[in-house]
C-alpha cells in the first residue's frame, strides 16, 4: 500500500456513566491510553484534532490541557460526523508532511446530565435556516428523522419490520460486547438481552414511525484515536490500520430535493473511488445509527443498495457479522445498543480499527476492509457526511 496515514492507537471509555469526571477529563484519560496502546507519549503529538464538544472555544485550550504543542490544530465541528472529517483531514495533514502523530479524542457526559437530545425543544437562536423556518413550529431531532423514515415507507414500500432489524443486529452485536452489556444496565436497560423484531415494534412509539428501539440510547462516553504517518507506523506496537479513502459533504433543504437522500451520495463516492474498491468488497460497515433510518438510508447512499432497496438489503439477518454476504454492521453494538454520549462518530473508527486488528468483541474472520460514516447535524435538514475507507496490510 502507499497510503501515508494509518490509526496507530485507539481507546474507548470503559463506562456509559462518567462516574464524576468531566468530559475533558474523559478525553485526557482516552487520549493518553491511545498514545499508551500506540507505543508513543505526549511529547511525540504534533497535531491535535478537537470538536470543542467540552468546552466553548476548546481550540484555544486543549493543548495547553493536554500539555502538547502541535503544529497542527483543527477545530472543525459538524456533529457526530466530525471525527471522520478529522481523521480526513489528519490523513491530508500527514501527506503534506505537516504533521507526523495526530490525536483525535472526545468526551460526554450527557446522560449523566440528562440531555434530551433527540426530543428536547432547541434553543432559539440569531435568525439562520433552521430558526426561521424550522423551530417556530416545534420540528423535534426526532422528528426530522422521523419525516425521513416516513417518506422512504411510503416512496419504497420500506416496512416497519426492515427497520427493526437493523436495531436486532446491533443489539445482538452488543450483546456480544461486554463493556456494551455493562452499560445498558449502567443506564437503567431494564432487561439488558437479545431482541426481536416484535420487541422493537412493541416498543413505545416516539415519533411515527421510529420506536424507542429504533432510536440511539443516551450515554457518557468518550474515546481516541491516534493517526500517524507511515514512518512512524513502522515503529509502532500494534498492526497500522490504514486510511485508504476519504470523502467530506454537506447536505440541506432545496427546492426538489429527496427527502431520503444524503450527503453520503458524495461523501462515499469520493471515499470509495479515493480507496479504489468498491462498496461489495467491505467487511465491517460502522454507520452512524441514531435512528435506523439513519443506518438504511446511508447504507443506499454509500452504494451497498440500490436507492429505495435497503430494507430487504437488511432484512433476514443479512448484516450480522456472522452471516454471508455481508458487511458486518456496527460490530459494537452501535448508537442503538452501545452507547452514543452525543457525537458518535470516533466510535466508528475505534471499532473499525478493533476489526481490521482481529480484536472485536463480534469479529468477522479475515476482515480486511472497513468503512466508518459519520453523520453530523439531522437527516432531513441539514447534515454533514464523513465517509473513511479503512484497510490492513
Amino acid at each position: 500500500m502507499t497510503t501515508a496515514a494509518a490509526i496507530a492507537g485507539i481507546h474507548e471509555f470503559e463506562k456509559r456513566t462518567a462516574g464524576g469526571l468531566s468530559p475533558l477529563q474523559i478525553k485526557a484519560e482516552c487520549a493518553a491510553r491511545a498514545l499508551e496502546d500506540a507505543g508513543l507519549t505526549w511529547p511525540d503529538v504534533d497535531a491535535v484534532y478537537d470538536a470543542s464538544e467540552a468546552g466553548r472555544m476548546q481550540g484555544l485550550t486543549i493543548a495547553e490541557y493536554f500539555g502538547v504543542t502541535p503544529r497542527v490544530l483543527d477545530t472543525t465541528a459538524v456533529g457526530g460526523s466530525s471525527y471522520e472529517f478529522h481523521a480526513a483531514h489528519a490523513a491530508r495533514d500527514i501527506a503534506a508532511g505537516k504533521a507526523n502523530v495526530a490525536l483525535l479524542s472526545y468526551g460526554s457526559t450527557a446522560h449523566s446530565q440528562s440531555r434530551a437530545i433527540g426530543t428536547g425543544a432547541r434553543p432559539a437562536a440569531e435568525p439562520q435556516p433552521s430558526s426561521n423556518m424550522e423551530r417556530p413550529y416545534g420540528l423535534t431531532l426526532i422528528g426530522s428523522y422521523a419525516m425521513v423514515a416516513r417518506r422512504h415507507m411510503a416512496q419504497y414500500g420500506t416496512t416497519p419490520e426492515q427497520l427493526a432489524e437493523i436495531a436486532v443486529t446491533t443489539r445482538r452485536h452488543a450483546m456480544r460486547n461486554p463493556q456494551a452489556v455493562a452499560g445498558l444496565a449502567d443506564i437503567g436497560i431494564r432487561t439488558v438481552r437479545e431482541i426481536t423484531i416484535d420487541d422493537v415494534l412493541g416498543s413505545r412509539m416516539i415519533a411515527d414511525p421510529l420506536h424507542l428501539l429504533e432510536c440511539c440510547i443516551v450515554s457518557d462516553g468518550g474515546g481516541a484515536v491516534v493517526i500517524v504517518s507511515r514512518e512512524v507506523a513502522a515503529g509502532i506496537r500494534t498492526r497500522p490500520v490504514w486510511i485508504l479513502g476519504t470523502g467530506e459533504a454537506l447536505g440541506y433543504p432545496a427546492s426538489g430535493a429527496d427527502l431520503t437522500t444524503t450527503a453520503a451520495v458524495r461523501s462515499g463516492t469520493e471515499a470509495f473511488g479515493q480507496a479504489g474498491v468498491r462498496p461489495e468488497e467491505i467487511d465491517i460497515a460502522m454507520i452512524y445509527d441514531s435512528f435506523t433510518i439513519t443506518v438504511l438510508a446511508i447504507l443506499e447512499d454509500l452504494g451497498f443498495a440500490k436507492k429505495g432497496e435497503g430494507g430487504p438489503f437488511a432484512a433476514g439477518g443479512r448484516l450480522a457479522f456472522d452471516r454471508p454476504g455481508g458487511p458486518a454492521l456496527n460490530t459494537d453494538g452501535g448508537g442503538l445498543s452501545s452507547n452514543h454520549p452525543g457525537m458518535r462518530g470516533i466510535f466508528l473508527l475505534i471499532e473499525a480499527a478493533r476489526q481490521l486488528r482481529g480484536e472485536s468483541t463480534a469479529q468477522v474472520p479475515g476482515a480486511r476492509l472497513a468503512v466508518a460514516h459519520g453523520n453530523g447535524g439531522q437527516l432531513g435538514t441539514r447534515h454533514a457526511a464523513g465517509t473513511i475507507v479503512l484497510g490492513r496490510d
